[in-house]
């Protein structure tokens, strides 16, 4: 036996008002009154009404649906900024879809065809190596710009960008090494021509200046973010015929392959090397020794990214400036992976 299909016309007769006013009740219920709000909403559950996504789509002329393009999605840095994007547009209709770009500096091609062909609504981006020049329609029929960046951005863009202060938490790791009293500080950092590697190696030099710490070629050791890079770094150190007595990590999964290597070698951490990473995921707080280093609100840099989609798609009178750039703090937390030098 077919089951009979709920129509709107339904759920008018259930609420005792006109389909008008169910359709308006349901795509913008601001507008209704509330008793007749709750009447429709009533009635919805009552008989079961489902609306119909694409056909309300079709009419608005949009997709209902967001793009989140993700650099790496084996990286666990990425979950809480990826379920801060969810949190941020749950209340809402779109739809989130999340593609992995490998780091090819080629999808801007296809972000193209995203988007010009309204397959999406919106881009969120959270990987620098986007060739966003290659984009045509970075607007929206209201001006505002469809493509937002979280985490990482693209320099000189019209896209407005959520991020974190990554200098300022660079500042804050040397500092907190030469509070401890060291000296002979290294930095691993992150992949070459990647706008993060540059802002925390900026930062870390700024605070090397100024507090005039001795400065060394080969204690700048070129990484990738990856527990491999670390690891490899590791054996740079090793090498050394005068060692860092502390190391700055450009990430944290760089810091526990640096100290993973250490310790195989007979390098204890922190009490013949301290070590600090960057960005405060997971497995820091839980590591041996548990790592010290600079936190990130990634949950809170995601929600920011998708509040800021969504005033540039639906809130056409409060346009974004363009480059507009929401800044995020960065706090130090302490733990066990750095202490006071030996000697």
């Amino acid at each position: 036996m077919t089951q009979k299909v709920t129509k709107i016309q339904d759920v008018a007769r259930a609420a005792g008002v006109s389909t008008a006013t169910v359709s308006r009740a349901l795509s913008n219920p601001a507008v209704v009154a509330e008793s007749t709000r709750r009447a429709v909403f009533e009635a919805v559950e009552a008989t079961g009404y489902r609306v119909n996504q694409a056909a309300r789509n079709l009419r608005r002329q949009r997709a209902g649906a967001i793009l989140v393009l993700v650099p790496n999605l084996g990286n666990p840095f990425f979950s809480q900024i990826l379920a801060g994007i969810d949190a941020g547009f749950a209340e809402t209709d779109y739809a989130v879809l999340i593609a992995d770009t490998n780091n090819s500096h080629s999808v801007g091609r296809n972000l193209n065809a995203y988007l010009m062909d309204s397959r999406v609504d919106g881009v969120v981006v959270l990987d620098g190596n986007v060739q966003i020049s290659s984009v045509g329609d970075l607007k929206s029929d209201s001006g505002q710009n469809r493509v937002v960046f979280a985490c990482e951005w693209v320099e000189d863009t019209p896209c407005p960008s959520v991020r974190s202060d990554n200098p300022k938490g660079a500042r804050l790791a040397i500092r907190h090494l030469f509070e401890l009293g060291h000296r002979k500080i290294a930095h691993v950092t992150g992949p070459k021509g990647n706008v993060l590697t540059k802002a925390r190696r900026d930062g870390m030099l700024e605070e090397r200046a100024l507090l005039e710490l001795p400065f060394r070629d080969d204690w700048i050791i070129r990484g990738d973010f990856s527990l491999r890079s670390g690891y490899e770094a590791a054996d740079s150190i090793i090498a050394m015929d005068e060692r860092p007595t502390a190391v700055f990590c450009a990430s944290d999964q760089v810091a526990l392959g640096l100290i993973s290597r250490l310790t195989q070698a007979g390098i204890r951490v922190p009490q013949d090397i301290s070590v600090v990473g960057f960005d405060d995921i997971e497995q820091a707080e839980y590591y041996n020794p548990r790592l010290t280093t600079i936190r990130q609100n990634r949950p809170q840099l995601g929600k920011s990214a998708a509040e800021l989609m969504l005033n540039g798609l639906d809130d056409p009178s409060n346009p974004i400036e363009p480059g507009h750039v929401h800044l995020l703090d960065v706090e130090l937390v302490v733990r066990d992976s750095t202490a006071p030098p030996s000697d």
